[in-house]
């Protein structure tokens, strides 16, 4: 059977006006986890990753490391969704309490924000849950069909979460708990044939260990 290597950005910039950027944490983490996934053979003969700021820095800090200078493909299908925009076609420009400094209020309202978005209740979305998984689902088709035996790539929580939902044929409000559980740089693993698609392991950090714990162990 064949791998896809689902790989979560590494640590962004929460609370900032840019969110798409890492943090220093962040690359530190992604070039570690290419030197764990180095050390565990890993060789991969296609890359691809989403079109954002924090896939292009994670997917170069863990190449580095890895040792992959084969230029990845871009595809848009394995974007987040705006998150942002999406809370503001709820609550309004000022966004929902906590946004920029209370982390637990602001997932909470995300959450909640995000199953009524899957049941098409916010109007003024610039994309509707349905258009986001024809495109993440699309994009795991293209991927799964480039002919090679072990594909990484680099997304997000969203589509990542949205995919693991898929394939374990869970309720779709599934995904939004997920996606709050996946770590940063977290390794999903799915082994494949031209017919059928299987979850091997989901939100593994192979760049983490006892002594690593408070320096890379991140959530957003």
């Amino acid at each position: 059977m064949a791998e896809l290597i689902l790989i979560r950005h590494a640590q962004a910039s929460f609370g900032a006006a840019d969110y798409d950027v890492l943090s220093e944490r962040g690359h530190r983490q992604s070039a570690a986890l290419g030197l764990a996934l180095k050390a565990h053979g890993t060789t991969p003969a296609a890359v691809f990753r989403g079109e954002m700021r924090r896939h292009r820095e994670t997917l170069d800090g863990v190449t580095g490391t890895l040792g992959v200078t084969a230029e990845p493909a871009i595809l848009p299908g394995l974007n987040e969704f705006d998150f942002r925009a999406v809370l503001t076609a709820r609550y309004g420009e000022e966004g929902p309490p906590g946004l920029h400094d209370d982390r637990k209020t602001h997932f909470r309202n995300l959450r909640e924000t995000v199953l009524m978005w899957q049941r098409d209740e916010i109007d003024g979305v610039p994309e509707r849950f349905g258009d986001f998984q024809a495109r993440v689902l699309g994009a795991v088709d293209t991927m799964t069909a480039s002919g090679a035996d072990s594909v990484m790539a680099v997304s997000s929580g969203g589509p990542i979460a949205l995919v693991v939902a898929t394939l374990l044929e869970t309720p779709l409000k599934k995904m939004i708990e997920l996606q709050l559980q996946m770590k940063n740089c977290a390794v999903t693993r799915i082994v494949f044939t031209p017919t059928r698609r299987f979850l091997h392991t989901f939100n593994e950090t192979p760049h983490i260990d006892a002594e690593t714990t408070a320096e890379y162990l991140t959530y957003s």
